[in-house]
């Protein structure tokens, strides 16, 4: 079963959005084994930053680009939404 984001209104469509990207990092830096600490000193952002991202309150292209490069990963990696 698929859902489609049309069935939503915009924020809540935001909402699935930020949480799958937040999801995707998180588990990208678990992947490797990585605490928020070793992320944040890898890519050059505070700790905050990367608890901001993963918690879905933050979506900065910057910031993400970044922690991908980091991760030594594509950016679309975090943004791929498969619907």
């Amino acid at each position: 079963m698929s859902i489609s984001l049309e069935s939503f209104d915009n924020n809540q469509a935001a909402a699935i959005v930020s949480n799958d990207v937040a999801a995707r990092v998180r588990a990208a830096r678990e992947a490797v084994g990585y605490s928020i600490e070793d992320l944040a000193v890898t890519c050059g952002l505070a700790n905050v930053e990367i608890s901001e991202i993963e918690s879905g309150l933050d979506q900065n292209p910057a910031k993400l680009k970044r922690i991908a490069s980091a991760l030594q990963l594509p950016l679309s990696d975090f943004l791929t939404v498969e619907i």
